[in-house]
């Protein structure tokens, strides 16, 4: 049994989704400190040849809170940022095809940050037909107070996971001694150079799905692209 666990993302790059579709069970976290300065509310996308940052307001309040207890901001406008998607991508060769999905990911009327993100991993999955099974991570009995590597192994252990599967930007967090004296084994997951044709000629790399989606379309995305990694041990 593979475990995968990460914080949710907002329309992540497509190694978010190469470590969803590699293992059986992927914990998304709910119930950890909110990152000011991270990725868990905003991402890029290109528009007019340079990369383009769009984000989901955050209501002001306790820098120390959890993901599960920040609201979106009433003033984070939907429709705005379906029309700046449209204005980026109308042109690309499978915009009719992805924005409908990016529609009902956007126009989702949560104001909790935690199910709203959740909510667009799921469907975007389901929509490129992963049948990882995802699963939050409060909702898995063990104890929350753990941190760090200590949290990820109890976690494997509470689901029964043999394996545990990280991205390879995580490869100095853990120990492999520390998992495998638990009984677990430790691997990584490095996405394969991707690169294919947009509006520049100066390939943009690692922006979000949405831009893999538009130029490459769900078929190619299924058939190659979430594919297209290495898996490695330490």
């Amino acid at each position: 049994m593979k475990v995968g666990i990460m914080q949710p993302y907002f329309f992540p790059y497509i190694g978010y989704f190469q470590l969803i579709h590699e293992v059986d069970i992927f914990v998304v976290y709910d119930n950890i400190e909110y990152t000011k300065k991270g990725w868990i509310n905003r991402n890029r996308i290109q528009q007019n040849g340079q990369e383009k940052t769009f984000s989901i307001p955050i209501k002001k309040d306790s820098d120390y809170l959890q993901i599960s207890e920040r609201l979106i901001s009433p003033e984070f406008n939907r429709k705005n940022l379906l029309n700046q998607i449209r204005g980026a991508y109308g042109k690309a060769p499978y915009f009719k095809e992805i924005f409908p999905l990016l529609q009902e990911i956007i126009l989702f009327s949560e104001s909790n940050l935690f199910p709203y993100i959740y909510n667009s991993i799921v469907l975007l999955a389901e929509f490129l037909e992963i049948e990882t099974k995802i699963r939050i991570s409060s909702q898995i009995e063990m104890d929350h107070s753990l941190k760090g590597e200590n949290r990820v192994i109890a976690t494997c252990k509470a689901l029964n996971a043999d394996v545990y599967v990280n991205s390879a930007g995580g490869v100095d967090l853990y120990k492999p001694a520390h998992f495998q004296k638990e009984g677990v084994d430790l691997k990584f997951l490095k996405s394969e150079l991707l690169t294919y044709e947009q509006f520049s000629q100066n390939f943009i790399p690692s922006l979000s799905i949405i831009d893999v989606l538009m130029f490459n379309g769900k078929k190619k995305l299924i058939d190659t692209l979430i594919e297209q990694y290495t898996q490695f041990g330490t």
